[in-house]
């Protein structure tokens, strides 16, 4: 982390340090910045919403977070645990907004067989399956 941002000649502040430590202790969770903004308030009660999105915004440009589109206006964001090969998968109830990680990569053969015929050169991709939770299902 200290690392990182050393690379672009920046420090690792309370306000950025209290950030990834939020992110960490919530990481199966997909936190929006106004999430962050009211656990970091806590902590730092002057800190402002707009230190938050620039610090979420600059750890997305350094590959320590990854912020999530789900299609419903509100970038979430995750800590980045650097692992090798592509991304996790998402479940998104359409009742409850859950979300729903997935992590077994069942797309390598279809992947390979693109990048072949397109010339293309995957480096990732990004599954989303929308539908109902469990919980949800039992309701209905």
């Amino acid at each position: 982390m200290k690392s990182l941002l050393a690379a672009k000649d920046l420090r690792l502040t309370p306000q950025r340090e209290a950030i990834i430590k939020i992110l960490l202790s919530k990481r199966n969770q997909h936190l929006s910045a106004d999430d962050i903004y009211l656990l970091t308030k806590e902590a730092y009660p002057e800190i402002g919403i707009a230190t938050i999105y620039r610090t979420l915004e600059l750890f997305a440009d350094l590959g320590m977070v990854n912020k999530l589109e789900f299609g419903d206006g509100c970038g979430r964001y995750e800590f980045n645990e650097g692992q090798e090969g592509h991304s996790h998968h998402h479940l998104i109830c359409e009742k409850c907004g859950a979300i729903i990680e997935f992590n077994e990569d069942l797309l390598e053969d279809l992947e390979e067989i693109i990048a072949r015929e397109s010339k293309f050169k995957i480096t990732n991709h990004c599954l989303r399956f929308y539908g109902y939770c469990e919980e949800c299902q039992a309701k209905m």
